[in-house]
């Protein structure tokens, strides 16, 4: 399994992604964005966007990284998906997939996006652990239980969409992880760090092959890098679960 790890000005969770794929056991590559052709993404199968501040997040998050994409390998990215190859998104590269259309997707890839990842309802930068219940079953969160913890760094992360389409997220069953409480419950600030809809922190395309997801998967990949590693034992950061499932699923 063959990952890309895309790259551009901004970016700064490249070398955390690419230790977490390669501990599970990926092949990952840096590809920056001013060397990618077309015809360059047949040669894997995963495409990763990881976090940062693509661009400084001017205009909003990720727009500038989503349009240079379009401009670029728009047609290969639309294949890509349709052709079953994964994509990952984490915070930043959430809000690139937004923008691009690949999520929601609820009636197949939209030219325009469909949802928005908005300031935080605290109007301020959130950094702090969250707690997430696993939703729905999909390739990535086979070997994840049902509640975890992972960290969130971001401004922009209030997951909103029209009423139709958030209908339409919940009834195709492409809510991945919700905020809860510690004990599972209904979220609130600041549990729920951004205000998202439905407390919302990561779905997939209505086909699972396409994840977007706010919280850091690869910043929780070890056990010593949870806070509270000197009280609870654990074999392995909750993070590295996701990236376990979706190897397992290969």
């Amino acid at each position: 399994m063959k990952v890309a790890i895309l790259q551009m000005e901004g970016t700064n969770c490249e070398e955390e992604s690419f230790i977490a794929f390669r501990d599970s056991g990926f092949e990952p590559e840096y590809v920056h964005i001013n060397l990618l052709k077309p015809g360059d993404l047949e040669k894997y199968n995963v495409l990763f966007i990881p976090g940062g501040f693509s661009a400084g997040d001017y205009v909003r998050a990720g727009a500038i990284f989503a349009a240079r994409l379009k401009a670029k390998i728009w047609k290969d990215l639309k294949n890509f998906v349709d052709e079953g190859k994964i994509v990952m998104g984490v915070c930043n590269g959430f809000q690139v997939l937004i923008e691009l259309g690949l999520l929601p997707a609820v009636d197949g890839i939209s030219d325009e996006p469909q949802a928005a990842l908005m300031v935080n309802d605290s109007n301020k930068f959130e950094c702090r652990w969250t707690y997430l219940r696993r939703e729905n079953d999909t390739i990535f969160t086979s070997k994840v239980p049902e509640v975890i913890t992972l960290p969130v760094a971001h401004a922009e992360g209030k997951f909103v969409a029209p009423n139709k389409i958030l209908e339409k997220i919940e009834e195709q069953k492409q809510v991945v992880f919700r905020y809860v409480k510690p004990d599972g419950s209904k979220a609130d600030y600041p549990w729920n760090p951004n205000g998202s809809m439905n407390d919302i922190a990561a779905i997939t395309n209505p086909q699972g092959n396409v994840l977007g997801i706010m919280p850091h998967p690869e910043r929780a990949f070890f056990w010593y890098q949870h806070p509270d590693w000197t009280r609870k034992k654990r074999e392995k950061g909750d993070g590295s679960l996701i990236f376990k499932s979706l190897i397992k699923y290969s």
